[in-house]
């Protein structure tokens, strides 16, 4: 199987890269410096030369409060962009793979969402996700649109290293406790896209790590992971006043009858925390 992958060298693209090479695919490594998704002649030279049998498409803007500031060009990227390579992709014959986000949901839910679940995004970041989504789905018929959460991993700054600079910084340190979401570990996600591209289940799929917390829960977890001293106190969203809104339950299930299931997302810490351990050692560094 012939994978392209866009926006290759990011946090979650890079990690695709490895699942599915990992898992036998020819993979076609696409970072946002040999291709800007938002060129439409460069995403269709791109998919000719390549004739990939799929696409995953991981370039994205993921700034979500700066989205608040510039949303047209979150949007450029989120959906325009998105729609070219979904739409590159079927004129060559290629599925696709957008990833997408748990901020497509304004929240209110009480119980887990899961893919039939109607959007209704609240921030500029999740509106141009959730147009994205439709896009992707009437530009090429063989799409799948994976909704994930709260990511983190090795190759991208994430909450879990802000977390251990505060921890590390400070005795006492402030986080939200009253938004629930899943943690995932971005090598644990790419294994599952990697798997779900080789089938056809098209369609939405929601694919986040088991289990579920608050951020200071997820928190908590870290500082304890790591030894840290420093403690954890609680706070509302409204005390800490960021510039895009979040929405308070962001908890993804599925509800396909055979879904891919993704570890824990406290086991998703755990390796985490040993990739990191086996960084710092191998470059002769400190944790």
């Amino acid at each position: 199987m012939r994978t392209l992958i866009t926006g290759a060298a990011g946090m979650l693209g890079s990690d695709v890269v490895e699942a599915c090479s990992g898992r036998g695919h020819v993979v076609v490594a696409l970072p946002r410096a040999e291709l800007d998704i938002t060129d439409a002649r460069a995403v269709e030279a791109a998919l000719e030369r390549h004739r990939p049998d799929a696409v995953v498409n991981c370039a994205a803007w993921t700034d979500v409060d700066g989205a608040e500031d510039d949303e047209d060009a979150a949007t450029r990227v989120n959906d325009g962009g998105a729609a070219l390579v979904a739409a590159a992709a079927a004129a060559s014959g290629a599925k696709v793979l957008y990833a997408s986000t748990d901020y497509v949901f304004d929240g209110s839910k009480r119980r887990p969402y899961v893919e039939s679940d109607l959007p209704g995004a609240i921030s500029a970041y999740g509106r141009s996700k959730q147009a994205g989504e439709t896009s992707v789905a009437v530009a090429n018929p063989r799409h799948f649109i994976v909704r994930s959460s709260w990511l983190f991993g090795t190759a991208g700054q994430n909450f879990v290293e802000t977390m251990l600079r505060l921890g590390s910084e400070q005795p006492e340190v402030l986080v939200v406790s009253d938004q629930r979401g899943c943690p995932t570990y971005t090598p644990h996600l790419a294994e599952g896209i990697a798997l779900l591209i080789e089938g056809d289940e098209f369609g939405i799929h929601h694919l986040a790590g088991a289990g579920s917390c608050s951020w200071f829960e997820f928190a908590q977890e870290i500082f304890d992971e790591a030894g840290l001293e420093s403690r954890v106190m609680a706070a509302t969203t409204d005390m800490l006043a960021r510039k895009a809104p979040r929405p308070v339950n962001s908890v993804l299930a599925s509800e396909r009858p055979d879904p891919i299931v993704l570890p824990h997302w406290k086991q998703g810490l755990a390796e985490y925390m040993a990739a990191r351990e086996a960084r710092a050692l191998d470059s002769g560094g400190v944790k």
